[in-house]
């Protein structure tokens, strides 16, 4: 789990910055703030990971594959962000192949309070944060604003461009917006509601729709593309406790707007780009219900329909999913634990899946050793682009007969604490076998369409060490080991590394003064150039070291400062797309109280 603590000893500003630490997964963005980032759980495909703010189901019905931007995502107001490994589509439904990512934002507890931040840096960058929370006996509320600016930042790797031609820097714009209300009408019965509002706009070089003299492939445009997008989600709640508490029902409906413009870089300075939208709606209405049953046994039961649209100049299709799902939580004798639960979800476009989870776990006595497994499947269903968005200028067809992709998965390991929980170390072997994956298949000349044809297996190891040297000295270790493979070709996935390790140290060498270091080691793996004119190639291992040092001036004020890859590691990862290099940023934070 990453705490707000955490996110602000190490002074990470956006979501994919934090989940680089997250044993088994990997991060993927081309080139910077705002860029495109795909996250790999497990060896699953970026799409088949489950993301949810507060409850709302924020991937984006506009996208042809149905993932979430997580480049688009600020960390200023997260109070935590929780990380569920392997199959979890028996609780959560559609999209929990690999697992699940739950932030949640902060709420509002005690007096007022006040905090508002600023920072600069590296690569035009200039931020500003501000927020106001606070509780009363029966009303709590959180506001929150962030902006984010990097106005400079390179990523196009200067030996893909053609002689003469310039390279233009990256520049990302982000305003998000966020609320957080509650009100305890008595100790029955109380609303909840979460909202947030994000404006993005970031200028890219993409590359160019036809190739240049002297190259086969495309290129690195000349001129900037841009991508601008608006993105709404909200979340109501009407809470009923009964019982004495032990029976707590949530009433909700929440609702998800992603609008989306693409503008192309002009073929000359005089000449008109080309431009897209694209709005991908969903809203959702659920019931959930808990009820403690006795000491140890826990019920949580629940439905949901969500239903789903994409609109384009192109198409407007519809569609919807009914799910209702069971689970049961169990505790025995104070050291077995077991969480069961079953899943039936009923798609208007491809008909009823059912799936389920199994996970125990028990702490051995005299030693405390826990020992944990888990066994469950997931389901993907396909999106509505995938279902019926045509392309025929490139010979693309959808195909409206499209089943759900599948997974199977177990999991098995155990955690060890010694000297008082000092120490705490631990390691979880896993396997995920995928099946039905949608890929694109050739049906003629020049024709081609999508089919679930695709077959794939991952396995390997988390491991951890959690050290507590002294009461101002904590050192956090994690080691994966991925192994993937097509079942089809018979190779290696792409951009699935076989190692990752990450280290942090956090230290307090005065009480006011907070110091922290972070390595992150991502080991070779299969990837493709950025023109795909070479499928597959092998990258070097790469090793980014980070340091940040935060200071306590008054009471109400601390002063901070970061810099990012310290030893100026130039990596494309993506390959064709540099990640920043050396970079300083400094800034304060003021606080009413």
């Amino acid at each position: 789990m990453i705490t707000s603590e955490q996110i602000a000893r190490e002074q990470r500003r956006t979501l994919p910055n934090l989940l680089e630490q997250v044993p088994g997964l990997n991060v993927v963005q081309a080139g910077g703030p705002g860029g495109q980032t795909s996250v790999f759980m497990r060896g699953s495909n970026a799409s088949q990971v489950k993301v949810l703010i507060d409850g709302i189901d924020v991937s984006y019905p506009s996208s042809s594959n149905g993932t979430f931007y997580f480049g688009q995502m600020l960390a200023n107001d997260i109070e935590r962000v929780e990380v569920l490994r392997g199959p979890q589509s028996g609780f959560y439904g559609s999209d929990a192949i690999g697992g699940v990512i739950s932030i949640i934002t902060k709420k509002g507890e005690g007096p007022p309070k006040a905090t508002v931040t600023t920072e600069g840096g590296s690569y035009g960058t200039f931020n500003q944060f501000g927020s106001l929370s606070g509780s009363t006996d029966r009303f709590n509320y959180a506001f929150s604003v962030g902006h984010y600016r990097s106005e400079a930042t390179p990523v196009t790797p200067p030996d893909l461009v053609p002689p003469g031609w310039r390279i233009n820097p990256n520049l990302y714009d982000n305003l998000t917006f966020s609320t957080k209300l509650g009100y305890d009408f008595n100790e029955y019965f109380s609303l909840n509601y979460a909202g947030r509002l994000t404006d993005t706009t970031l200028l890219f070089t993409g590359d160019s729709s036809y190739p240049v003299p002297g190259s086969w492939y495309p290129v690195p445009d000349e001129f900037r593309s841009r991508s601008a997008a608006q993105y709404q989600y909200h979340r109501g709640e009407a809470v009923i406790n009964l019982l004495d508490g032990r029976f707590r029902n949530v009433f909700g409906v929440g609702y998800t707007n992603a609008y989306t413009t693409n503008t192309g870089a002009p073929l000359a300075a005089f000449v008109d780009p080309s431009q897209t939208r694209g709005i991908g709606i969903r809203t959702r209405y659920d019931y959930q219900g808990d009820f403690q049953i006795m000491d140890g046994q826990r019920l949580v039961f629940g439905v949901q329909r969500d239903d789903e649209s994409l609109s384009n100049k192109e198409i407007n299709p519809k569609n919807g999913n009914t799910g209702a799902y069971v689970q049961l939580q169990q505790q025995f004798f104070d050291r077995f634990y077991l969480t069961s639960n079953l899943r039936y979800d009923d798609n208007d476009a491809f008909g009823s899946h059912t799936t389920y989870r199994i996970a125990p776990a028990y702490i051995l006595p005299w030693t405390e050793t826990k020992l944990k497994g888990s066994v469950g499947t997931g389901f993907k269903a396909p999106t509505l682009s995938q279902l019926y968005q045509d392309y025929p200028e490139f010979g693309f067809y959808a195909n409206p007969r499209l089943r759900p992709e599948t997974s199977t998965g177990w999991d098995a390991g155990f955690e060890q604490p010694l000297f008082d929980n000092r120490i705490r170390f631990g390691a979880v072997y896993f396997e995920n076998d995928f099946k039905n994956l949608i890929n694109s298949v050739t049906v003629g000349p020049f024709t081609s369409t999508l089919e679930n044809v695709g077959r794939a297996r991952a396995y390997g190891v988390e491991s951890f060490l959690d050290i507590t040297a002294t009461d101002t000295l904590k050192i956090k270790l994690t080691y994966t080991n991925t192994s993937t493979k097509d079942e089809d070709t018979h190779q290696e996935l792409l951009r699935r590394p076989r190692h990752k390790a990450t280290a942090v140290i956090d230290w307090n060498p005065l009480p006011l003064l907070t110091l922290t270091g972070t390595v992150i080691y991502i080991g070779s793996q299969v990837d493709v150039n950025r023109n795909f004119s070479i499928p597959r190639l092998r990258t070097d291992p790469y090793a980014i070291v980070n340091i940040a040092a935060s200071y306590k001036v008054t009471e109400y004020m601390n002063v901070f400062a970061r810099v990012d890859n310290l030893f100026d590691k130039r990596v494309e990862d993506p390959t064709g797309f540099l990640r920043p290099g050396l970079a300083a940023y400094a800034g304060i934070r003021v606080t009413s109280w």
